[in-house]
């Protein structure tokens, strides 16, 4: 396997970011099962990596999803990374602020290309339209009661325009019909988490779920969902500070932790 050291700050700070991440290694696997798995297996080892530590992949062979769904990924068309955080200033029972940071990040960055179509889609893909561009995929490793790292896993479909037998999947370039670096947008999407990771540390979590929440897909819309297979119409209403999903159901409203209600397209 080949590794490839480079590093992040230098571009950072040239962009006016802080220097919170200081230091930030940028690592470049040509081939792996999986960017997350590669950085926990890299910390059981006691490897001593600095917050912010990214590992990229140009192919990831067995990408994961939310809930062990798999992320299928073209050689070198599309972003697959990891970025290790150190929220030890949270509390466990706060995780999903750490969901809320980084789907906030990745939409800011992305806004520009795709205005209004582009949403959140409940708790962390990204889509525009009814089509997804993206998956966050995180890992959080607790040490007792404390919590020691989170391993944030990013997929996002760039370059690659075939996606047969993957359903609702699109690409920035089926999309926009150019082509976009890859680095450049790893890059903005490692500045744009650095600055919002402060603002929760600083600022708490309350601004970012209201942009967390106001851009989520199908929010305040009659859709269709499933719920252990029967199919019903509901409409998204909230989510709870632990992440669950609000849906009203003609007045009656009831919460959802993940898997436990499905979109229907």
């Amino acid at each position: 396997m080949t590794i490839i050291y480079h590093y992040l700050f230098e571009y950072l700070q040239s962009n006016t970011f802080s220097a919170f991440f200081s230091g930030q290694k940028l690592i470049t696997l040509e081939r792996v099962s999986s960017t997350n798995d590669y950085l926990k297996e890299e910390l059981s080892k006691s490897t001593p990596f600095s917050e912010g530590t990214v590992i990229m992949a140009v192919d990831q062979v067995s990408g994961r999803g939310q809930s062990g769904n798999r992320w299928n990924s073209e050689p070198g068309k599309n972003l697959t990374f990891s970025l290790l955080l150190k929220p030890t200033f949270l509390k466990p029972m706060d995780q999903f602020n750490i969901n809320i940071v980084i789907c906030v990040s990745i939409f800011e960055v992305l806004f520009p290309l795709f205005k209004n179509q582009l949403k959140i889609k409940w708790p962390n893909d990204i889509y525009v339209g009814d089509k997804k561009l993206g998956g966050i995929l995180i890992e959080n490793i607790l040490q007792g009661s404390e919590w020691k790292e989170s391993i944030i896993g990013i997929g996002m479909n760039v370059n690659q325009e075939n996606f047969e037998g993957i359903q609702n999947a699109c690409s920035i370039k089926q999309l926009l019909h150019h082509e976009y670096t890859l680095k450049d947008l790893l890059y903005d999407l490692c500045g744009s988490i650095e600055r919002n990771y402060l603002q929760l540390r600083k600022q708490g979590i309350l601004n970012l779920k209201s942009r967390y929440i106001q851009n989520l897909y199908g929010l305040n819309q009659v859709r269709k969902y499933k719920l252990e297979g029967v199919s019903v119409e509901g409409k998204i209403m909230n989510v709870e500070d632990d992440g669950q999903l609000i849906v009203d159901f003609n007045g009656h409203s009831a919460k959802f932790n993940f898997k436990e209600i499905e979109f229907v397209f």
